[in-house]
């Protein structure tokens, strides 16, 4: 009997439901498959692919119910939240793939009698490692470059969330052929053995620790990765800033997704003339957030994916109550795997959740008497995914001087057009989005012919 591995609601600890467990002596063989598959998939015309995947994600639409309650289950976010995950794998593929093509089209260079192309081609096989916070999403986001690109690609999801990134898979595979999209479902020792096996690509997204880990193995053939390592993202309030909206920002961007996102907001800098006023404001919209179940649609904070990562965010919470921190909201015990909605403020570069990512419903606010001390305060971080600056005079250049592959001023990080998803410093490695990181799911080839 094979061995299975079980999916749990996060809320109740009752049983979801369970997927079997990809032996480890099976990925050489999934990977030797996928390769046979990548023969046939990369001679395709890169339009015969995009109809492949536009058709094979559409299988997605009229499940999005099924697939949403089935997310909300095992991730534990609230149904509108799962269902507007779900709709949005469904439909973005037309729109992607066609990014895709665009940066992917072979240019031309003549001069001198020659003529020199610049072409974009597969790889081979891909390995996808996704994370469990936005489990369809985040694996989507590489699944359709990559194999729009021309290339297979083996999902690792999760052990937290098997259940939807199998029903994913499953889904996609009515229509995509026989191995251009594998599944491998497990937890250390599946992720071991397949960046360790004959994959030409590894795209990541996690913890710094595994990503460390991921790039050491894949070091001695020197495969090429893709890492999204998370972030320790500040946030810098001006004096001159609308305290309100800057509030506002900084409650939403901690809590949401209960805080397990990577561009959650972690640490606030406010100048300290309009410190007190800032705070009043924070608790009392934080005030208002509740926690609930997924299909609590009243709730705003849903609970913490396992009682690890709860006994994580209540380290750093006690680690900073020790230090001095004062609670202006929060820091109390709740059941099951929920953390209670906080508010830190007086917090010090010396605390565990100013120096460590706590991926947890927690407003952490600091203050400052200069701007230059604000700036040197938000960069003193080894993370550099997202940063945001809300205030008036100077706030642009003051974004200027955020060390952060993505910056907000007067806003979260979202920007327009298909721009790259990318973080500085030890936040990733390569990005994906936007056509340069389109082109890393490729092999660049010149080819020169003289005529």
């Amino acid at each position: 009997m094979s061995e299975q591995l079980k999916s749990y609601n996060p809320a109740t600890n009752e049983l979801v439901g369970q997927v079997d467990v990809t032996p480890a002596s099976q990925i050489p063989v999934m990977v030797k498959n996928s390769q046979i598959a990548q023969k046939a998939w990369g001679t395709l015309s890169v339009e015969e692919r995009i109809e492949y995947i536009v058709k094979a994600t559409r299988q997605l639409e009229p499940k999005i119910q099924e697939l949403g309650i089935l997310l909300s289950k095992e991730m534990g976010k609230n149904y509108s939240r799962s269902s507007n995950e779900v709709y949005g794998c469904a439909i973005d593929a037309a729109h992607r793939t066609k990014e895709v093509k665009e940066a992917i089209k072979t240019q031309v260079f003549n001069g001198g009698g020659r003529e020199t192309q610049l072409q974009y081609n597969p790889l081979g096989v891909c390995a996808i490692i996704a994370p469990w916070n936005y489990p369809m999403s985040m694996a989507h986001w590489m699944i359709i470059p990559a194999l729009t690109a021309g290339n297979t690609v083996i999902l690792k999801p999760s052990e937290e969330t098997p259940l939807i990134a199998q029903a994913y898979v499953d889904n996609l595979n009515e229509v995509l052929p026989a191995n251009a999209l594998q599944i491998v479902q497990g937890a250390e020792e599946q992720g071991r053995a397949l960046v360790q096996s004959d994959v030409n690509f590894i795209g990541f997204t996690g913890s710094r620790e595994v990503g460390q880990e991921i790039v050491r193995e894949s070091a001695a053939s020197l495969k090429r990765v893709m890492m999204e390592l998370g972030g320790n993202d500040p946030l810098i309030v001006m004096k001159d800033a609308n305290i309100r909206q800057a509030a506002g920002f900084a409650v939403g961007s901690s809590f949401e997704n209960a805080g397990q996102m990577c561009i959650a907001t972690e640490r606030i800098y406010v100048d300290e003339t309009i410190a007190d006023d800032f705070e009043q404001i924070v608790v009392a919209i934080a005030s208002q957030y509740k926690l609930g179940t997924w299909d609590d649609e009243s709730a705003h904070i849903g609970p913490i994916i396992n009682t690890a990562q709860r006994q994580l965010i209540i380290k750093h919470i006690d680690d900073a109550i020790t230090k001095g921190a004062k609670v202006l909201l929060g820091a109390t015990e709740h059941p099951n795997n929920f953390i209670t909605p906080t508010v830190l403020s007086q917090i010090t570069p010396d605390m565990l959740i100013a120096k460590e990512e706590t991926f947890g419903p927690v407003v952490c606010i600091s203050t400052y008497k200069t701007i230059d001390e604000a700036i040197t305060l938000a960069n003193d971080s080894d993370y550099g995914l997202g940063a945001s600056v809300f205030g008036k005079e100077n706030v642009e250049a003051v974004g200027q001087q955020l060390q952060a592959g993505m910056v907000g001023i007067n806003q979260g990080i979202g920007g327009n057009g298909d721009t790259p998803w990318v973080g500085a410093k030890q936040s990733g490695l390569g990005y994906h989005g936007s056509p340069d990181g389109h082109r890393q799911f490729t092999q660049a080839r010149v080819v020169s012919v003289s005529r």
